[in-house]
């Protein structure tokens, strides 16, 4: 549908009906895993795009329909799915990205889209709609590996078995192709993730995160990073002692001949430029009394 932007993307239609007249409904969904201050005006071209796509469509049926007093377009219902870590700020209604749409706002379009935010739902809400969908939402949730280990304790391979079980190929294709863009996000190996996504493919769901070591290599990598962190701290205070020996000599050796106002200016310059955590005032307090400055 989207040929001049979004070549990849797809919209659905869903036939439906309200007091037994049949309409369509045109649900857009746009993924956002960043908060995107400006979502509500991309979704706004997109919208702008599927009506476009739906004239075209019904003017190669009907010629010159569009220009009927009876001709409706279907309605869009705008969707943003939200899957980051940060709380979601960005506004949901057109107005707030239009200035004076407080003055103009008969004259200006407006809409609001649905945020469904994947931090609002648990668990245990997941797994009570008993879908592919709830699977691929749970693994989205993983960020760290206390996401894991708490995913792995409340989801049972009885469920996993039961929502898959029944699930056509293509389906469980298109998870495992989800799924893998998810562990590719978490910088997993590539090998691991083809053991993960072939137990999808297989329908061996109950088997899923039985032989799953990628949060292993995480904890790896994160063991690595805090040893390293504490070999700098050691690396760090070895030089600073050296700093505090050749500020202590500094300092010797000048206050040995004529103290001026202008060593005690350097002085104080050295002890600034290697940030001991000594005031200024405090620094001029004690080179007075040690040394019977005025």
């Amino acid at each position: 549908m989207f040929t001049e932007e979004r070549n990849s993307d797809s919209v659905s239609r869903i036939k439906t009906k309200i007091n037994e007249t049949p309409f369509l409904i045109i649900p857009l969904i746009e993924h956002k895993s960043n908060v995107d201050y400006n979502v509500v005006m991309q979704v706004f071209r997109y919208m702008v795009f599927i009506w476009e796509d739906y004239e075209k469509e019904m003017e190669r049926q009907h010629k010159g329909i569009s220009k009927t007093k009876d001709f409706k377009y279907p309605p869009i219902l705008p969707i943003v799915f939200y899957d980051g870590a940060d709380n979601w700020t960005a506004p949901d209604r057109l107005h707030d990205r239009v200035l004076l749409s407080d003055v103009f706002g008969q004259y200006i379009p407006d809409y609001r889209c649905m945020l469904v935010k994947l931090a609002d739902y648990t668990n245990a809400e997941l797994m009570e709609k008993k879908d592919e969908l709830s699977v691929i939402m749970m693994v989205d949730r993983l960020q760290n590996a206390a996401d894991y280990m708490k995913l792995i304790q409340e989801v049972g391979s009885d469920y996993l078995h039961e929502v898959t079980e029944q699930s056509p190929e293509y389906l469980l294709e298109i998870m495992a192709q989800i799924v893998e863009v998810f562990m590719a996000k978490l910088n997993i190996p590539l090998e691991e993730v083809d053991t993960f996504t072939s137990q999808i493919k297989e329908r061996n769901m109950g088997e899923l995160f039985a032989h799953f070591e990628g949060w292993d290599v995480q904890a790896i990598r994160k063991e690595s990073r805090e040893q390293a962190l504490i070999e700098a701290r050691k690396q760090v205070e070895i030089e600073m002692e050296e700093v505090r020996k050749e500020v202590t000599q500094q300092v010797t050796e000048q206050v040995t001949e004529r103290v001026t106002e202008s060593d005690i200016q350097k002085l104080l310059a050295v002890l600034y430029k290697y940030k001991l955590g000594c005031p200024r005032e405090t620094a001029i307090e004690q080179l007075m009394e040690q040394y019977q400055l005025s």
